[in-house]
């Protein structure tokens, strides 16, 4: 065995899910080399499979670097070794060294066996504590808080590739392009939707105010009232334009339903951000009855739960907007917590935060007529999302619609 060698071994679907290719890839990309010295490919559809490899480093620094990448595709060391753990200087600050995490599902080895990782998100570090192990953002450590350092004792397993029968993300990949069949994504999409729900699972809508410009307002609506929807994520664009939608017929001073220009239309998301304030808030809003319609009111009237992130450009806010980053940030992950499916509508920034508190387990729907939104979403991590280049003014329209054929 060569000085800086080190054997791994990988388990999976390793075929199908392509994850022995990665790891080769990977190897080779960094210049290193490998041998394949045992491998048993599964017979059946649902036989894992297995593979040991000798991975070879020009030096011991070459050979880590290859190590600490092939670890993060779902590689673990022959030898297992357990975790490191070295203390949090102070609040806010992680030790030199510190493991930064994948979305993937992630194991530590500490004290003799293997822990699952809670609250899994990319970028963060993991703190043990108890016995247990937690994904912490940086604003999340305290002082001595015990955090994983180096890439030692860590199990990392992708997400497998859906073995039984052909759902939306099957039929697509992870891909975007508006060169696919409409009509057939829509259906696909209703049918994964009423298939998550059916299983008891969780679905959120992350939103921008393209939803009220285009027309599709009406249909999310309509998902929000026939129970599909747990939860909606968005800036205080959405509620502004869904609220001057609902109660003034327009958006952005159009006319929905026409594209005419309102008279003085310029001043009517204004004056729905008055009305709000002279109310109170959203919900008192619909309480009195001045809010009769739209996202927000079934949002209300449904005990759906809504968090609306604020940013520096937005007009008012909205009293119900959380202008505090790191408190929206926080309550966004709240409203996040064991989702099966997020559908990412028409808004890049806010898809992309969200994305990055998401476990690579959770199924990402992406609408957007900009392709770059779904491109920078895959580029940051979120290589689950599936994308769907498409006007939401015609496309979610078309999925309310499969769905009540199918109810």
């Amino acid at each position: 065995m060569s000085k800086f060698s080190e054997e791994v071994e990988v388990s999976g679907h390793l075929i199908d899910s392509s994850i022995l290719t990665k790891i080769f890839d990977k190897i080779m990309d960094l210049k290193g080399e490998f041998q394949v010295q045992d491998i048993n490919i599964g017979k059946k559809k649902k036989d894992q499979s297995y593979a040991r490899l000798l991975v070879k480093g020009k030096n011991q620094k070459h050979l880590d670097e290859i190590l600490e990448t092939i670890f993060r595709e779902g590689a673990t060391s022959k030898v297992q070794k357990q975790i490191r753990l070295k203390k949090a200087p102070k609040n806010f600050v992680m030790p030199d060294d510190f493991y930064s995490t994948t979305n993937n599902h992630t194991q530590v080895f500490h004290k003799g066996k293997w822990i699952q990782v809670e609250n899994m998100m990319m970028d963060k570090c993991i703190v043990v504590k108890g016995g247990r192990a937690f994904c912490v953002p940086v604003r999340d450590v305290k002082k001595d808080d015990m955090i994983i350092i180096g890439d030692e004792g860590i199990k990392i397993t992708p997400p497998e590739r859906p073995r039984e029968g052909v759902n939306v993300f099957e039929f697509m990949g992870s891909s975007s392009s508006s060169e696919r069949p409409t009509q057939h994504i829509a259906k696909k999409v209703a049918e994964d939707i009423i298939n998550t729900k059916k299983k008891g699972g969780k679905i959120v809508i992350v939103g921008g105010p393209a939803i009220v410009h285009t027309g599709a307002d009406d249909a999310v609506s309509e998902l929000i009232r026939m129970g599909f929807i747990d939860g909606v994520l968005a800036g205080n664009a959405l509620a502004v334009h869904d609220i001057e939608y609902a109660t003034l017929g327009t958006s952005l001073g159009m006319n929905v339903h026409d594209a005419t220009l309102a008279y003085h239309g310029h001043r009517n998301h204004m004056d729905a951000i008055n009305s709000v304030f002279k109310a109170g808030s959203i919900s008192n809003m619909v309480k009195t009855k001045k809010l009769t319609k739209g996202i927000m009111y079934e949002c209300v009237k449904n005990n759906v739960p809504f968090v609306l992130a604020g940013s520096i450009r937005d007009d008012g806010p909205l009293p119900d907007v959380i202008t505090d980053v790191a408190e929206a940030q926080r309550e966004y992950k709240k409203i996040l917590k064991d989702a099966s499916m997020v559908i990412m509508i028409s808004t890049m920034l806010h898809s992309i935060a969200t994305g990055n508190m998401l476990p690579a387990n959770v199924k990402v729907i992406v609408v957007d007529i900009n392709q770059p939104t779904v491109t920078k979403l895959m580029d940051r991590g979120t290589w689950q999302a599936l994308g769907i280049v498409s006007d939401v003014g015609a496309f979610l329209p078309m999925v309310v619609h499969q769905i009540r054929k199918k109810k």
